[in-house]
Order: structure tokens, then sequence, then C-alpha cells
């Protein structure tokens, strides 16, 4: 088979990219394959399932038409800002064009040193591998725009992490695309206009084909990001590191670290191990997501013309993300309440809810799937009843008016969602090669609103001896 690649990243200049391939590996094995996306990318299921596609999802095998490349990016990390960042242990095959017409990257996450590894390995171990994986798949079954699993491989080799030497794996990453506000501050901050200038026209013709300014298109992507971080916020999805060059301009969910879902919900709650101070804590993210484009709007000024015009029209474009992200925001945590048209006037009845949950630590999921499906499976997630039970009184005088409310709500609130320790669980299976639990809590996630006797396990919350409280990025 081959694999018909139009690799229009790799025509930019050569300061956008270092040509690179993928670093061989010993023995290559699958851990998992994604079916169902090899068959929207227009792959052949038996060729990747055969040994050349497993040589190629291993970086043992170039395929012909791919043109192996790392992107350059920059990026502030926790606020502070790295000039020179890059894909440290990605490497980008290419890009193809599905049936339907739309234009993917196939990436290798863990294919080795890079010209951008800045002393590492280039590696990543099996660990967040399958937590991509994982959550990944999810959010896509959920509904969220995000990058997407391809397939995870066992390298056979072991990486030294945490003074430990773990079993080496690589993921094949699949995005609209891979380009980050990151990106446009690397030539930003070297002064290279003309670079930022290409870089826009790039992101134009392959995500914004409305947009005719670089003005057109911090719209463009406020928009999208408002929408974005309000689909996490209604899932109590945490990236754990909203860093510049971990947000994808497309508007997809890009590089899941030290991420998370809430069990107990609390706006301060945090999972990332190096998030010491809550920078990007669950209830900081729509803040931090203004903060990041703010840093786009910056890289984008310099081309916009006169600048103290510039300057004011990118602040007010960048300041629309409040208005975008609160009625993407009241759209969706109305759904949650079965309110298929809630206005501003519904805010305080959502809000009073959270509080009421934030005050016991209720299980985010579990209060809203408990909701759609009668009010004693909600009851039961809380141990003060009493504010509850008053709540509970204004919400069905507000229900009275509302059409198909519980058709709402199973919509748009999930069963099931990829827990802490059940993504903790696989992964230590398969550190010894057992991927049944993977494989089993993919198949939970697959269809995470539909009703289902075989994964009930799936929606009960962590004993208190189960909880994970920490997450990691595994580089």
């Amino acid at each position: 088979m081959t694999i018909t690649f139009d690799n229009s990243y790799s025509r930019l200049p050569e300061q956008f990219h270092a040509r690179t391939d993928p670093t061989p590996v010993a023995n290559p094995t699958f851990i998992g394959m994604n079916d169902g996306l090899a068959r929207r990318l227009g792959l052949d299921l038996d060729w990747l399932r055969g040994p050349e596609g497993l040589a190629m999802m291993s970086g043992n095998r170039v395929p012909d038409g791919a043109a192996p490349l790392a992107q350059a990016y920059a990026g502030h990390q926790f606020g502070g800002f790295v000039p020179q960042l890059g894909d440290g242990r990605a490497v980008l095959l290419g890009e193809v064009i599905a049936p339907d017409g739309a234009r993917f990257d196939i990436q290798l996450k863990g294919a080795g040193p890079t010209p951008f590894s800045r002393r590492g390995d280039g590696r990543a171990w099996v660990g967040p591998v399958i937590r991509e994986y994982i959550v990944s798949e999810a959010m896509a079954a959920l509904g969220v725009p995000t990058t997407r699993a391809l397939a995870a491989v066992r390298t056979g080799e072991d990486i030294l992490r945490d003074m430990r030497h773990r079993p080496g794996a690589v993921l094949t990453r699949v995005a609209a695309s891979h380009i980050r506000v990151g990106t446009f501050q690397f030539f930003a901050a070297r002064g290279d206009s003309s670079s930022v200038d290409l870089l826009c026209n790039h992101l134009i013709e392959r995500h914004y084909p409305d947009c005719t300014t670089p003005l057109d298109l911090l719209r463009a992507i406020v928009r999208a990001q408002a929408e974005l971080i309000a689909a996490w916020m209604s899932f109590g999805f945490i990236h754990g590191v909203m860093n510049t060059d971990n947000m994808a301009v497309s508007g997809e969910t890009i590089d899941y670290g030290p991420c998370a879902f809430m069990d107990g919900y609390h706006p301060q709650t945090t999972f990332s191990s190096i998030d010491r101070n809550g920078r990007y804590a669950y209830g900081a993210q729509p803040q931090m997501a203004v903060w990041n484009l703010a840093q786009l709007a910056t890289s984008l000024v310099p081309l916009m013309g006169d600048q103290d015009s510039a300057i004011e029209q990118a602040t007010e474009a960048v300041n629309g993300f409040v208005d975008h992200y609160q009625a993407a925001w009241l759209r969706r945590f109305g759904a949650k309440i079965g309110l298929s048209h809630p206005t501003i006037d519904d805010v305080p009845l959502i809000q009073e809810l959270l509080n009421i949950m934030a005050a016991d630590q209720a299980d985010f999921t579990r209060v809203f799937s408990g909701l759609r499906r009668n009010t004693e499976s909600a009851w039961a997630e809380f141990t003060s009843v009493g504010p509850f039970e008053d709540w509970l009184d204004k919400w069905h005088e507000r229900l009275r008016d509302a059409a198909n409310p519980q058709a709402i709500m199973a919509s748009a609130n999930p069963l099931r969602i990829p827990r802490n320790h059940q993504v903790e669980a696989a992964i230590v299976a398969a550190e010894a090669k057992d991927y049944a639990p993977f494989d089993r809590l993919n198949a939970a996630l697959h269809a995470p609103y539909s009703e289902t006797d075989d994964f009930a396990d799936m929606e009960l919350a962590p004993r208190s001896d189960e909880r994970v409280m920490r997450t990691f990025c595994g580089t």
C-alpha cells in the first residue's frame, strides 16, 4: 500500500522545521490500533496491522511520500517565555487527505531525538502513550475537538524515567494540524514578520478560509478557543499544562500530558505534578486561554498596520473571548440541567448547583448523570442534602416549561469518563504486557452517553484508596 501524502507544512521554508527521520526501535509490537480512525483517514486496516504498518508506526520505516520533520515553536511555560522549544520527541511524517477532503497530520510521538530535543532522549514510555490514547479518544467520543490516537506501539526498549527503567512506546497521533500559539511566537520573538505572515496565510488556507486578514484570523481563533474551553469545563476536564506551546490554533485539544477529569468537583482542582501553584487549575482555564490568546495577538500585531490602531483592535478581539465563552458555557451547562434554550437568567441556578457541589466536593460526572436518570441518583452524591434539596425545588420549577429535558440531559451528560484510577490501572497492566484493561476502558468510553450494563463498574467514582491525585508529563 502507498499512503498518498500531501505535505503542505514541509513546503514552508526551512526556518519552520528541521528535517529529521524517526529513530528505529528494537522490537515493535502493537498495544492498540484505532480501526475507526483508520477508516476515517481512508487507510487500509490490513496494511496498517501488518508488518509494514507496524514498521511505519514504530518509526522503523519511513513510507514513500512522507516528509518527516520536527516543527519549530517557542512558548510561555508557566508564564516564562522560552524562545525555542520545538518537537523534541515527535516527528511529523506528513499530511493525508481523507476521503471527505479533510486534511490531517500523521505524527509519531516518542520517535526519538530531534534537533529540538534539548538533551532529551526523544522517547516516550508506555504510561503517557496509554494516557493520551485513552483520553484523546474519550474526548472525541464526547464530541470535544481533539487530536486523535491512531495507534500505540511498544518499542521493545526500556527508557529511564523517574530513576526507573520503563517500557518505551510510540503514539501515532492524528491532528487537523500541529500549529500552536507558540509557533507564531517563535517567529515574532525573532522579529521575523515575513514568517509570521507566511504562517498566517498557511493557517487561513488550512483552517479558516473565510478569513482574509490577521485580525480576522485572530477573531476566528478566539471563537474556536472559547468553544473548546467551554467544552472542557462542561465535562470537568483539566488540561494540566496550558502553556502557549500546548494551545493548537486549530481549536483542537492537544498535548495530553498531566491531564485529568475531576472526580469530586472544586474549581481549584489540579492534578498536574508540576502545577504547584494552581496556575492551570480547572476554574482558571478560561482566564489562561485569554492569557494565551493575548500572546498570539502580540505576535500578530506587527502585521496589522498602524500599531496603535492594531493594538486596540487586537485587544478588542481577545477580550471578545469573554462573550463567546459565556455563551458557550451557558449553552453547555444549560443542557446539562435539561434546558435547550437557557438564558442569562438561568446562570444563578446553574452556579448555585456548582457551589453546592463544590462545598461537598460531589462527583462532577455522577451528579449530572444522576440528574438525567432520576433525582435520587444525584442526591446520593451529596453528604449535605439540605442545600441540594432546596436547589431541586427551583430546578423542577424551571423545568416546568422546558421541552424534552431528559433527552437534552442524556445528550449532554456522559455516564462514563476516563477516570484517573481507571487510566492508571490500564497503565500498570500495560507495563506488564496485559492490554485487556486498556481495551476494555476504550470500549467503555467509545459511547459514553449510552446506557449499558456491560460497563456499569466504569461509572463508579473511585474509592478513597483508588484515588489518583497526581498526574505526570512523562518527559
